[in-house]
């Protein structure tokens, strides 16, 4: 097996190199690439350093199985062709293909099989807030179709990077020591406050971070119904949480929806609200499944039901969601 990542020193990148090792993925030979900037560096990979190689047009991904990439969409869509030409897999992290109508966008805990037709040898990893909402939504929607979603996210600045995590610790500490806080990474400061805007705003007032959410869950799930979602950065170092109202075609018994969440794969159950647990960020940063808890009956419709979940953005918002695709195209047989 001869695996590459490309965008290797971002913090997806990084996650790669630690979830692979850590899920003993089968590689025989990995290969690292970068921009001009991080080729000639070098990463630690299973006890030997490995040197990156600066991303060409050219032949480097000749004999490469699988390609894992997150170097930003204007880059996916400038070495694609590079990258698969000589029949590598990408699974790109980017959105410069989620919604192209010949790319599988997959979740493998709820539409594994699309990466069973992937006509330009491309699979799209979806938006880190909707790989997470989806992975909770797939057991209710098996139970009864969902009609409807209305989610809030509360999203970590992870999300937006390495190095606007850095900016967060910064204006933590410049607040604190009574400073001037400086802000680049986003339109304000993020410390000690939340910014309702993730990514810039499309004509029906929503973002393109919300309707990322709509398009993409209908995708992955197959579906037409609609998810009305508000997106909220907030100053959390790692783990974006959601807090989600979804319908069903007939009502459903809570216990019941408890039962399923607890048998899917990729969900951890913690809801015990008399002791007061539920998934909290700092408690799912750095693990992989996606936490559920305050599973209610929605007081708004007789169909509805409430929850809460978490999951770690960079894990399986990202790298290990393109892992777990890639495992599954082994598992298969299908490269």
């Amino acid at each position: 097996m001869k695996l590459a990542i490309v965008g290797v020193s971002g913090a997806v990148g990084q996650e790669f190199l630690k979830v692979l090792e850590q899920r003993m993925f089968p590689v025989d030979e990995l290969l690292l690439f970068g921009s001009s900037r991080s080729a000639g560096g070098s990463y630690s990979f299973r006890g030997r350093e490995i040197i990156v190689k600066e991303l060409t047009d050219n032949d480097d991904f000749k004999g490469v199985d699988i390609a894992l990439t997150s170097a930003g969409a204007g880059t996916s869509r400038a070495f694609a062709a590079a990258i698969t030409r000589h029949g590598a897999v990408m699974i790109d992290n980017s959105s410069a293909f989620r919604m192209e109508n010949d790319v599988p966008l997959v979740v493998p805990e709820v539409n594994p099989d699309d990466c069973k037709k992937r006509p330009r040898n491309i699979i799209a990893n979806p938006n880190c807030s909707t790989i997470i909402m989806v992975v909770a939504l797939k057991p209710i929607h098996d139970l009864s179709p969902v009609t409807g979603v209305r989610v809030a996210t509360y999203q970590a600045a992870s999300g937006a990077g390495a190095a606007a995590m850095e900016e967060l610790k910064t204006q933590t500490e410049q607040t604190l020591k009574d400073e001037p806080v400086a802000a680049d990474k986003f339109k304000y400061r993020l410390a000690f406050n939340l910014i309702p805007q993730i990514d810039v705003f499309t004509d029906n007032d929503y973002t393109k971070e919300e309707m990322k959410m709509h398009h993409e869950t209908q995708k992955i799930m197959h579906a037409t119904f609609p998810v009305s979602a508000s997106a909220v950065r907030v100053p959390v170092l790692r783990a974006h949480s959601e807090a989600v109202w979804a319908e069903t075609e007939s009502p459903l018994e809570i216990p019941v929806v408890r039962n399923a969440l607890q048998n899917a794969p990729g969900i951890l159950v913690n809801d015990v609200p008399a002791e007061s647990i539920y998934p909290m960020p700092w408690f799912a940063a750095d693990k992989d499944p996606v936490f559920v808890g305050r599973i209610r009956k929605d007081l708004a419709s007789p169909n509805g039901v409430h929850f809460w979940c978490v999951g770690d953005q960079i894990r399986k918002g990202a790298a290990l969601n393109a892992v777990q695709i890639a495992e599954y195209l082994i598992r298969e047989r299908l490269i």
